[in-house]
């Protein structure tokens, strides 16, 4: 019998060992809980297309020449504060062409609402998709 008790003694002790291994250590109170870790920034694209009724020059109103400077004002300052990477526009007839705003945000939400908040997706001069990104060659 004795060295059955001994082997069931020895088996709880590894069960114990191993049960505390998995536990995570108790927090120490008296010190400073760790910081939560920074979201990681990803790169992502919006494409804009303006909208049909302004493919022809001679369609744009004051309003919308307006809103265009509120758009380039927008990604300026964007830009300064580093968010946006690069912004341009191809230079074709307003049925071809389009703009690409590459830029940097935490999640697909935070990027979402960068380019809603671009006045000229907010105001409907221009149709915008939104795609993740990576930029992989940069010139210097």
């Amino acid at each position: 019998m004795r060295p059955l008790l001994a082997g069931l003694l020895f088996a709880s002790c590894v069960v114990l060992r191993l049960a505390a291994a998995d536990t995570p250590p108790t927090p120490d109170p008296t010190k400073p809980a760790p910081a939560p870790a920074a979201a990681k920034v990803r790169q992502w694209v919006y494409v804009l297309r303006l909208v049909p009724r302004l493919h022809h020059d001679q369609a744009w109103t004051d309003a919308d020449k307006a809103i265009v400077g509120r758009h380039s004002a927008h990604l300026q300052a964007a830009t300064k504060s580093g968010q946006v990477i690069l912004a341009g526009r191809t230079m074709e007839p307003g049925d071809q062409t389009f703009g690409l705003v590459i830029f940097e945000a935490t999640d697909e939400s935070a990027a979402r609402a960068f380019m809603e908040s671009d006045p000229a997706v907010a105001e409907k001069i221009m149709a915008a998709d939104l795609h993740p990104y990576h930029v992989a060659l940069q010139r210097k």
